[in-house]
């Protein structure tokens, strides 16, 4: 990842949102880590996977605590949805 001061940053920002576009900016200030540009494709796919990852985990949450479950399908049913 390439690293911008936030001075050079402001001055360059048409330059480094094409550069966003093939892959994630890193933005500095005082030599510190601020900000990271990245294309809205790819945050929208870090989103994705991250909400894909906390539907893994609370799948694993659920079967873990072994209790009485109910099909979806079944559900549905008792609810008068189908």
């Amino acid at each position: 990842m390439k690293s911008f001061a936030l001075s050079d940053a402001r001055r360059d920002l048409p330059t480094l949102v094409d550069k966003s576009a093939k892959e994630p900016i890193l933005i500095t200030r005082h030599g510190e880590d601020a900000a990271v540009m990245i294309s809205p494709s790819l945050y929208e796919e870090m989103i994705d996977a991250m909400e894909e990852l906390e539907d893994i985990a609370a799948y694993d949450a659920a079967k873990a605590r072994k209790e009485d479950s109910v099909l979806w399908q079944d559900a549905r049913k008792d609810l008068g949805l189908v």
